[in-house]
């Protein structure tokens, strides 16, 4: 996955706190009824916060 954010991540690629995991929008296949998932920007991953404490 690039640098850049798709519109499903809560924070960049790489920020420390953070994976990442399959987008539940298109279930980590990228597609949605033949177009690119607009929540991972196709990619079917999403970076999110992961839990602590």
């Amino acid at each position: 996955m690039s640098g850049d954010l798709a519109p499903g991540d809560e924070a960049a690629p790489g920020t420390p706190g953070t994976g990442e995991d399959v987008c539940r929008t298109c279930n980590g296949s990228g597609r949605i009824d033949g177009s690119a998932c607009p929540t991972c920007g196709g990619s079917g991953i999403v970076t999110e916060g992961i839990g602590g404490g």
